[in-house]
């Protein structure tokens, strides 16, 4: 598949300047791809452009589940395959699309291809995520940033989470003064507290971020299983039940709780939470895996420098009025869905990435030891364009 754009870039991606970047993101929840085009230099956001998403068909979310957890083997090299497909087929339609609509406006300068993460054992085997980013440059006749995670993990960082450099440029995109919360509600929780008075993403301070514990994924493992529901849908089957406070209060006595942050988690860490809810009808361990995602935003909270302005919750989790109206009662501010003040949650971590190939090609720092503990700021990432690696 190649890019019709006949202005498509084929050279080094320019180092000046603000540039048009599409960022792509396939999250643990297995549900699909998202891709967003966002307008930076890879410190200030100038503008969003279109964006698109696109579900995985059931058999690709079932091969792709077969791999979770997998470092290596013909699974892993299935779902590399199914992960590079995918974004490939929506990256050309969202490119030409953009292209048609506006035939006088430049191309899109770079991509940032997040793959997807199979595996994530930073402190033991590493990191891994799926799909071949140098294969996409050449598909797509742009520049691709990918592996994102690697360099950070090798430098002794979790390699997660990646997003917060773009929270702080949103923080100051919407003219903030005051420390605020951004929590993203995937497979996994993760929430990072940005002080937007700072200059820089970098400046010690400025961010702490880091995994606050399951979110959709076990929810959604466990409705699929009992309902055959990819999820609970409006929280409709946790509003019928009652939580087990015992198991709750099993599942806050895990160590990860105590560590201090930053801290990272993969999809399954904590698999055994559905054996704690496995004797209560489903309305109840529904109920009961919700509340025990929305008592792990309130454990990590507590790390918080000073407390936030408000918590503006992106990702899938912030649909699920259950959750949301658990996590008001479980907080000691505000929390909002993040299109409160104009953003889009469903697209957040696609524009992240976009922001971030941007930072990458700028060699500007992604992560910090505020946001995955690394020893020093680090820019991952490797930069492919169709004639090779830069």
């Amino acid at each position: 598949m190649t890019r019709s754009n006949p202005s498509a870039r084929l050279s080094a991606i320019p180092k000046t300047g603000v540039l048009r970047a599409v960022g792509t993101m396939s999250g643990t929840s297995l549900d699909g791809v998202d891709v967003a085009i966002v307008e930076t230099d890879g410190v200030v956001i100038h503008g969003f452009g279109a964006c698109a998403y696109r579900a995985y068909e059931p058999v690709e979310r079932a091969q792709l589940a077969a791999a979770l957890g997998q470092w290596q083997g013909p699974q892993v090299e299935a779902a590399g395959e199914i992960v590079t497909r995918a974004h490939a087929a929506l990256l050309a339609q969202v490119l030409a699309e953009d292209a048609e609509a506006a035939a006088d406006q430049r191309a899109v300068d770079v991509i940032g291809f997040h793959g997807q993460t199979l595996a994530h054992a930073p402190r033991t085997q590493g990191t891994l995520q799926v799909g071949d980013g140098a294969a996409l440059a050449v598909e797509l006749d742009t520049p691709v940033v990918w592996d994102f995670r690697s360099d950070d993990v090798r430098l002794g960082g979790e390699g997660a989470p990646l997003a917060p450099f773009f929270h702080f440029a949103c923080a100051k995109y919407l003219k903030r003064d005051k420390p605020l919360c951004f929590l993203n509600l995937g497979g996994v929780g993760n929430l990072t507290y940005v002080d937007p008075r700072f200059e820089a993403a970098e400046d010690s301070g400025a961010l702490l971020a880091f995994d606050t514990g399951p979110a959709n994924a076990p929810i959604n493992d466990l409705v699929q299983a009992r309902c055959g529901q990819m999820m609970d849908e409006g929280g409709a089957i946790a509003r019928g039940g009652v939580v087990e406070t015992g198991a709750l209060e099993l599942f806050l006595a895990e160590p990860y709780f105590a560590r201090m942050p930053p801290k990272s988690l993969d999809r399954n860490d904590f698999a055994e939470m559905i054996t704690l809810v496995s004797e209560l009808t489903d309305s109840d361990a529904t109920a009961t895996l919700t509340a025990m995602c929305a008592a792990a935003v309130a454990q990590g909270m507590e790390h918080c420098p000073e407390p936030p302005e408000v918590v503006l919750v992106t990702g899938g989790g912030r649909h699920n009025p259950v959750l949301m109206e658990m996590l008001r009662v479980s907080l000691d501010c505000p929390v909002a869905p993040i299109e409160s003040v104009g953003l889009d949650g469903d697209m957040l971590e696609a524009q992240a990435f976009a922001h971030l190939a941007v930072r990458v090609a700028r060699g500007l720092p992604t992560s910090c030891p505020g946001t995955t503990g690394v020893r020093a700021c680090v820019g991952g990432g490797v930069v492919s364009v169709p004639g090779g690696e830069e």
